[in-house]
């Protein structure tokens, strides 16, 4: 081993997961810079070790690949953390009294939002009205997200604000709900959300800041070292901002690597211009997305055939394929990856068509197009994945998120043999990716392999298609090395190698020495980015 010159950090643990093997093994890390230079034994290792090297010795703690979050939204999820959390409610009444809570210990917000309601799990699992915020809240506007993202729940406040009355119609792709003497109920679905975060989405530039602060910290305590931040619709317009993230990096103080993929709308000027701006270590723009189809609960997702429990109804595309398939074919000869949310069986085919047309006008490269969500494949379209070289970017927590039964009901028990088809995907030879879909989850990246490995259903106990369930080491694979690939970056992050970026978890027990419940538990240790330490509980194994 050439010793060149003494490490800046070595770390050492009985447990090290490089993600070249399926079980970790003992070792010691050496990094210099932003790089790994060495990895060996403790032995090997000694002679990098100098008067100014900072040394952490595990025992056997899990150091391995930092997670890289391959799907989330970074400022919807950066204003999430600092928003109210509904999703333990029970019933409508319950959810109420958390957002009255949250509101009256937050007087200087001027909109109070909130996420992840899900009327699934409540006693009537009827859609909540906006006369029960507005007993608590008639003169401040409130906005609750569900669970999925997809519709909201709101006050009369918010719909004043908004300009939205009983004369207001559905926008294209949205609808906005009225009781049967067409007033509004207060709940608005997909693109009839966007006139409330229109006004409820102003932040200021501090307030903007702020937020993405406290992301960055969630980030750093989680483990997650990259994320991939998708477009996520319209609504987020105002919260996006590339240029407060570039500022960020400017400054020194972009703690996870962030790769952009702003929205695929047929101007490829602008994305090119984004792909130019944006195109750093750490900040780029790695390809374009945009959304097929909406939700399973809200049946806007688009199935091929009737819902189970509404016939005539199978939801339906937000574009044609005729568009999406030009944008696509556009974009794949400028060298774009193109990723679409897909969540039914009909949306996910249309995905792949558009892809297999732009191998045929474009020739076949290596694109790493990929469908989100993948959530009812129709059997047919699974082999597809490999035979047109697209990822399968999925997030296995999300089937737990919804009510079992609630989801069953809606796309029918034959469906049902193919929900989160993980395992049949990975076996035909389709490439994985993990993500979170946060603010849709937790960014916690314990829930996603715990729920890949187990498949244990909303209700806590009953196994949904067990054969779909995937090993350990091949969930952290997804998680890493999986998402590096789908980001065109397998050649310096994902695995720990000598020569690759400096980017490790460590985490305060060997995931593959516990039982799965303990998986739940984990928390990271050490987290370090582009060789820097972002992250160090005060009970970390710091030595001189």
């Amino acid at each position: 081993m050439n010793i060149e010159k003494q490490a800046d950090i070595v770390l050492s643990s009985q447990a090290v997961f490089t993600g070249l093997e399926d079980e970790p093994r003992p070792a010691a890390i050496a990094i210099t810079d932003n790089k790994i230079i060495a990895i060996g034994s403790e032995e090997e290792i000694e002679p990098f070790i100098g008067e100014q090297t900072k040394v952490y010795k595990y025992d056997d703690e899990l150091i391995m690949p930092g997670f890289h979050d391959f799907h989330l939204h970074v400022m919807m999820g950066s204003l999430s953390l600092e928003s109210v959390n509904l999703f333990t409610a029970r019933s409508e009444e319950e959810a109420v009294n958390m957002v009255q809570e949250y509101g009256q210990a937050h007087p200087e917000e001027p909109w109070i939002i909130g996420f992840m309601w899900d009327s699934s799990y409540w006693d009537d699992q009827e859609l909540p009205h906006r006369s029960s915020l507005d007993r608590v809240f008639p003169d401040r506007p409130v906005l609750l997200f569900h669970a999925e993202g997809h519709y909201a729940w709101v006050n009369s406040k918010a719909l004043e604000i908004a300009g939205i009355d009983r004369d207001t119609e559905n926008p294209p792709y949205g609808t906005i709900e009225k009781d049967e003497m067409g007033e509004p109920t207060g709940i608005v679905i997909e693109r009839a959300i966007e006139p409330i975060t229109r006004y409820a989405f102003d932040l200021s530039q501090a307030r903007k800041t702020e937020l993405f602060q406290g992301f960055l910290a969630e980030a750093a305590r989680f483990g997650v070292t990259s994320v991939n931040d998708l477009f996520g619709t319209q609504m987020n317009s105002r919260l996006d901002d590339f240029p407060l993230l570039q500022k960020f990096e400017e400054q020194g103080k972009l703690t996870v690597r962030i790769h952009l993929f702003p929205v695929l709308d047929g101007d490829l000027k602008r994305a090119e211009q984004l792909r130019k701006t944006y195109a750093s270590d750490k900040l780029r723009v790695s390809g374009l997305k945009q959304f097929i189809d909406g939700v399973i609960t809200s049946r806007t997702a688009y199935l091929l055939g009737s819902y189970a429990d509404m016939p005539g109804v199978e939801g339906h595309a937000e574009f044609s394929l005729d568009t999406l398939t030009e944008w696509v074919v556009e974009a794949d000869k400028a060298g774009f990856s193109v990723r679409f949310h897909a969540i039914g069986e009909g949306a996910i085919r249309m995905a792949l068509d558009t892809f297999e047309e732009a191998q045929k006008q474009n020739g076949v490269r290596d694109s790493r197009h990929s469908v989100e969500h993948v959530e009812v494949i129709h059997p047919t379209d699974i082999p597809r994945f490999k035979q047109l070289g697209v990822i399968a970017s999925m997030q296995p927590d999300h089937f737990a998120l919804s009510e079992r039964n609630v989801y069953t009901e809606r796309i029918g028990m034959e469906r049902e043999k193919y929900v989160f088809a993980i395992r049949t995907l990975k076996d035909a030879g389709a490439k994985l990716a993990f993500g979170t879909d946060f603010p849709i989850d937790s960014l916690n990246p314990m829930r996603q392999l715990y729920r890949a490995i187990t498949r244990v259903d909303s209700g806590g106990v009953d196994v949904w298609n067990p054969a779909e369930r995937i090993t350990l080491a091949e969930a952290i694979r997804a998680y890493t090395s999986g998402s590096a690939f789908g980001t065109f970056r397998e050649h310096e992050l994902g695995t720990l190698e000598v020569g690759k970026l400096a980017d490790i978890a460590v985490l305060d027990r060997n995931l593959f020495d516990v039982s799965a419940e303990e998986i739940l538990d984990a928390q990271a240790n050490l987290t370090i980015v582009d060789g820097s330490v972002v992250f160090e509980k005060k009970t970390g194994a710091l030595k001189a």
